[in-house]
C-alpha cells in the first residue's frame, strides 16, 4: 500500500486576544442580537399566550394595554449611572452634562431625531440618565462614536455603569448605611452589586467603612465576571462566593473570642425568573414564553427567598426582586414567605422613598394557568395529575390573610409608564427570628467561619 497523504497544520502562533469576562458577555449577547436579526427578522414581536394570561390577570390598569403593548415591542433605551462614592463624580457629570449631552443634540441617526439625555427623576443627585437610544444604535452609528468610546472608557475605569433602569431600584430601596453588612445572593453580572458598594462608601470622610458586600452567585463564569466589575471600583469592602443562594451557609465571626453567627443587616434576593419583563432587549423571550417557566421556577425563588430571610438580622431589610411580570414569581413567593414566618416578617411601605417613580401596586388575586391554557382559581380544583407541576403556594390565600399580608405594597413597575422594562420589587422586615430558627444557639458547628 502507498503512503497516505498527511496535511501537516500548522500551530497558530499568535498571540490570542485578550478581553475582559465584561467584553465577553457583551460579545455574547452581540452575536445573539445579530443572530435574531439576521435570521428571525421576519419574526413578529407577539404571543398570544402572553397577551391572554395578562390580560386575564388585570396587571395593567383599564384602558392602557395598547400602551402597555406598544412599549414592550419597542427597543429598550439605554441607560447610564455614574458612579455615587467617587470624588470627581460631579466632575464626570458635568462633562456629560455640558460636552457630550450637549453634542447629542440636533442628531439624527436613521431618521431619528436624537432627544437630549434625561435625569431619572427618582434617581438621587442627578447620578441616573437616560436617552431615547438603544444600545444597538449607540453601538453601531458613526455619529455616536464618540459618545460610545466616552462611555466605553469611562466603564472600563469605573465612573460610569450602563446599567437598566429598574435594576437600580433595589439597591436604592435597600436603604444601605456605611456600618451596612450586606448579602447580595444572585448578584451576577454585579450591576447591584456595585451600587450596593458605592452606597457603602458614601460618606467621603469614611475611607474604610465598618460595612462589606458579600455577593454570591451560583454559575462560576458569572463569578469572574462579578469579580471584574467589583475590581473596578477598588474597594476593600467586597467579597465574592460561589454557592447555591437557596443552601448559602451561615457564617461565623468571632467577636471577643467568641464565635458568633453572622446575620445580615441588608440582603438583596434579586431570584432568577422567567423575564418578560426583559421583552424589550430579549428578544427570544417573545418565541419561548410560556407559564410553565414561572410554575417550575417558583419553587426555587421561594427556597431562595427564605434562606435569605433566615440570615437577615432583626430589624434588617431584604429586598426581593425579579424582572417577570408573573404574580406566581412574585406575590405569590412573598404570600409563601409571610405564611411561614408567623409574623416574623413584615411587608414595609416603601412608597414614599422613591418619589419620581411611578409603579402598581401589588395584586391580591390571581389564577394559576397551565402551558395549554387552562386556568385554575384555587388549589382544590387542581387535579391530582398537576399536583407536580402546580403547588399551593401559586394560589392566593383567603381574603382575612390576604389583608394582614398587605401585598398591595408590593412594586410592580410595567414599561409604558416610564419607558423601562418590567420589574417587581418587595421589602421585607424581619421582626423575630424565623419560626424554626427560634431554639437554635448562636453559635452553630457546622457553620463556616469569616474573619472580619
Amino acid at each position: 500500500m502507498g503512503r497516505r497523504n498527511r496535511r501537516i497544520r500548522r500551530r497558530d502562533t499568535r498571540p490570542a486576544v485578550q478581553r475582559t469576562p465584561e467584553e465577553e458577555e457583551e460579545r455574547r449577547k452581540a452575536r445573539e442580537q445579530a443572530a435574531w436579526e439576521s435570521g428571525y427578522a421576519e419574526i413578529i414581536k407577539e404571543n398570544k399566550l402572553f397577551e391572554h394570561y395578562y390580560q386575564e390577570l388585570k396587571i395593567v390598569p383599564e384602558g392602557e394595554w395598547e400602551q402597555f403593548m406598544t412599549a414592550m415591542r419597542e427597543p429598550l433605551p439605554a441607560t447610564i449611572r455614574i458612579t455615587g462614592y467617587k470624588s470627581h463624580a460631579k466632575e464626570i457629570l458635568h462633562c456629560l452634562k455640558e460636552k457630550y449631552f450637549k453634542e447629542l443634540q440636533n442628531i439624527e441617526v436613521d431618521g431619528q431625531k436624537i432627544e437630549a439625555p434625561q435625569p431619572l427623576n427618582w434617581y438621587p443627585d442627578e447620578l441616573a440618565w437616560h436617552t431615547n437610544l438603544s444600545r444597538k444604535i449607540i453601538r453601531k452609528s458613526p455619529e455616536l462614536e464618540k459618545f460610545h468610546q466616552f462611555l466605553i472608557s469611562e466603564t472600563e475605569s469605573g465612573n460610569i455603569s450602563r446599567q437598566e433602569a429598574v435594576s437600580m431600584i433595589p439597591p436604592v430601596l435597600l436603604n444601605v448605611q456605611p456600618h451596612h453588612k450586606i448579602l447580595d445572593m444572585c448578584a451576577a453580572p454585579g450591576s447591584k452589586t456595585k451600587q450596593l458598594i458605592e452606597m457603602l462608601h458614601a460618606d467621603m470622610d469614611i475611607p474604610f467603612p465598618e460595612g462589606f458586600v458579600i455577593a454570591n452567585d451560583v454559575d462560576n463564569k458569572r463569578c469572574y465576571l462579578l469579580v471584574h466589575q467589583a475590581k473596578r471600583l477598588n474597594s476593600p469592602c467586597v467579597m465574592v462566593v460561589n454557592h447555591d443562594a437557596s443552601s448559602i451557609p451561615r457564617l461565623l465571626v468571632e467577636n471577643d473570642g467568641v464565635k458568633e453567627v453572622l446575620f445580615f443587616d441588608r440582603i438583596l434576593c434579586d431570584v432568577p425568573c422567567s423575564g418578560d419583563g426583559t421583552m424589550r432587549k430579549n428578544i427570544d423571550v417573545w418565541k419561548k414564553w410560556t407559564t410553565l417557566n414561572s410554575l417550575q421556577l417558583h419553587g426555587l425563588q421561594i427556597r431562595i427567598a427564605t434562606r435569605g430571610v433566615e440570615q437577615l438580622a432583626e430589624g434588617g431589610r431584604m429586598v426581593y426582586s425579579t424582572c417577570s411580570l408573573n404574580p406566581i414569581e412574585d406575590e405569590a413567593v412573598i404570600a409563601s414567605l409571610l405564611e411561614k414566618s408567623e409574623g416574623s416578617l413584615e411587608l414595609a411601605d416603601v412608597s414614599s422613598e422613591i418619589p419620581g417613580l411611578k409603579w402598581m401596586p401589588g395584586i391580591t388575586h390571581w389564577k394559576v394557568m397551565t402551558k395549554e391554557g387552562q386556568w385554575f382559581d384555587k388549589w382544590e380544583d387542581v387535579p391530582t395529575s398537576r399536583h407536580t407541576q402546580i403547588r399551593p403556594t401559586m394560589f392566593p390565600r383567603d381574603e382575612m390573610k390576604t389583608k394582614e399580608m398587605n401585598l398591595q405594597r408590593c412594586l410592580r413597575i410595567l414599561p409604558h409608564h416610564q419607558n423601562t422594562g418590567g420589574f417587581f420589587v418587595a421589602v421585607l422586615i424581619k421582626k423575630a427570628p424565623m419560626p424554626w430558627n427560634r431554639r437554635e444557639p448562636k453559635v452553630i458547628c457546622n457553620s463556616l467561619l469569616l474573619s472580619v
